[in-house]
């Protein structure tokens, strides 16, 4: 007898070759999600557009988009990195054209490092400074090699001029992802004038540095290893008591540090700048940010998280997401920190910031600021990110001796 389907067994089958199609395609979408998040970016393009100088006035007028208008003082590199200049606060915005990428906003320029100033794309520096302790801050500084298990890291130390009470704590400066070392150059004036010996390391990933076995980011899951060594080479040369700071991808290291290392004990604070609290919540905030269907974000999670997949996203090993989830963790810290994060963060959400203040306020001092974009908080306010940095390490030097912890919300 002839069979014949029926347009309800036709439907069916369609159906679920369309969930199956919708399925793998969600699955290619979250592995390239997932090891996009992972995957070190060395090489970056051209971000902003110069489109006038002016050196009568010292002034440079750029297409407006959120980096050029965005308040403060920032860094530009050009000729692919080649030359660096500085500019200062907005002067003026023309805003006749309805078209954002028709409008034009003129800033200070503050200082030409190298190369020159003109017409043509540049690539926006929120680090401000460019170079090297010296060539940027005009300060002193040995490269040390430290040992580490993935090899040799490239490391600044910038010694004290004078002899003080305070040349036995030992500042390590931890950039973010794909990042610089000079991300961490606009802490290093006001540390350097307590008298404070500074690490700046490379960790492993880092151009320059020794890689990974893998060569993909652990979220700082094995990149806290690295910062450990910084903290054993500090011992070894007098180190009394060591304070971590830690910028973006750089403050998950530092509470990964702080939870696993050994050595942790000799650590007294830490200071964690715009600082990822629970990669599971920027890993969803950025797949809402670039549009992708769900559920991206929880499967990216899943791929990163599970043995089976380690091939997939291209990990020697998985990566636990729970596991930095500091909010959910808040009452396993036991060191005294400083949490610097704005409420316009555009990559790294403030909200687990501000939840583990409230927390922990007893352990976590919160600072937080209104307009700065992602770790620009000092381009914003130098003054107030100084101020609140020396007010917090001076309450814990007085309170070293008496095995209490700061508590307070500063502005």
């Amino acid at each position: 007898m002839k069979r014949t389907l029926t347009h309800t067994a036709i439907a069916t089958m369609v159906g679920a070759g369309l969930g199956l199609v919708s399925a793998m395609a969600s699955l290619g979408i979250a592995t390239f999600f997932a090891r996009k998040i992972i995957t070190p970016e060395h090489e970056k393009e051209d971000d902003v557009e110069i489109t006038a100088v002016d050196f009568d006035a010292m002034t440079v007028t750029f297409a407006a988009n959120p980096d050029s208008l965005a308040p403060g003082r920032y860094g530009v590199w050009t000729d692919r990195g080649v030359g660096h200049f500085r500019v200062g606060e907005v002067i003026s915005t023309d805003a006749t054209s309805r078209k954002m990428d028709e409008h034009r906003v003129t800033r200070k320029l503050l200082g030409v490092d190298a190369g020159e100033v003109e017409v043509g794309t540049a690539r926006w520096n929120a680090y401000f400074h460019a170079g090297d302790p010296r060539s940027a801050l005009g300060l002193e500084y040995e490269n040390v090699l430290i040992a580490s298990e993935v090899g040799g890291l490239p490391t600044w130390h910038i010694k004290p001029v004078e002899v003080t009470e305070h040349n036995g704590t030992w500042a390590i400066l931890v950039h973010g992802r794909s990042a610089r070392r000079e991300e961490t150059l606009r802490a290093v004036p006001v540390l350097h004038g307590e008298g404070f010996n500074i690490l700046v390391p490379m960790y492993r990933n880092d151009l320059g540095a020794p890689s990974s076995v893998d060569g993909r980011y652990n979220l700082g899951l094995s990149e806290w290893r690295d910062v450990e060594a910084a903290m054993k080479y500090a011992l070894t040369q007098g180190a009394k008591e060591i304070i971590l700071f830690g910028w973006s991808m750089g403050g998950a290291t530092v509470l990964q540090t702080l939870d696993r290392s050994q050595l942790s004990n000799h650590v007294s604070a830490a200071v964690l700048d715009g600082p990822v609290i629970d990669w599971g919540d920027v890993i969803t905030f950025q797949a809402q940010t670039n549009r992708l269907p769900w559920p991206a974000d929880s499967l990216a999670k899943m791929l990163l998280s599970q043995n089976f997949s380690r091939s997939l996203v291209g990990v020697a090993e998985p990566i636990d997401i729970g596991v930095t989830n500091w909010v959910r963790r808040a009452n396993e810290l036991s060191h005294p920190l400083l949490v610097i994060h704005s409420s316009a963060d555009h990559v790294v959400p403030c909200a687990p910031s501000r939840a583990l203040a409230n927390k922990r306020p007893d352990l976590v001092t919160f600072a937080e600021w209104e307009h700065a974009l992602h770790c620009r908080e000092w381009n914003v306010d130098s003054a107030r990110w100084e101020r609140v940095v020396c007010d917090f390490l001076g309450s814990q030097r007085s309170l070293l001796g008496s095995g209490s912890a700061a508590s307070a919300h500063v502005s």
